[in-house]
């Protein structure tokens, strides 16, 4: 069982920034992988940034450039860092953690204003 909290949405102009932080239950090194996922309205769920136990990464082709995933393994944190954000960026983000199985976060809004 795996737990993770995600904080740091909010509203936001364009053009500005957000971090958001996911804390999870157990120690990350012990997870194959660690990611967010995003939900806008009336849409499905997407993959936004997802970081391997390994340090590979991978990103939607819609945040490259704009979005950086990263942690901190003390602290059992992983960040989204979001610059440049877009109206078109406005959903429900989530955390995710896999380890055969997969577990999510509640989520944190994220709107970003036009």
């Amino acid at each position: 069982q795996v737990q993770l909290v995600e904080s740091g949405g909010g509203l936001v102009q364009a053009g500005g920034s957000l971090r958001l932080s996911c804390a999870a239950s157990t120690t990350l090194s012990s997870l194959m992988a660690m990611g967010w996922y995003r939900q806008a309205p009336g849409k499905q769920r997407e993959l936004v940034a997802t970081q391997t136990s390994g340090g590979s990464t991978n990103y939607a082709d819609s945040v490259k450039g704009r979005f950086t995933i990263s942690r901190d393994n003390a602290k059992k944190m992983v960040y989204l860092q979001m610059n440049s954000l877009k109206p078109e960026d406005t959903a429900v983000y989530y955390c995710n953690a896999k380890l055969g199985l997969e577990w999510w976060g509640q989520g944190t809004q994220v709107t970003v204003s036009s």
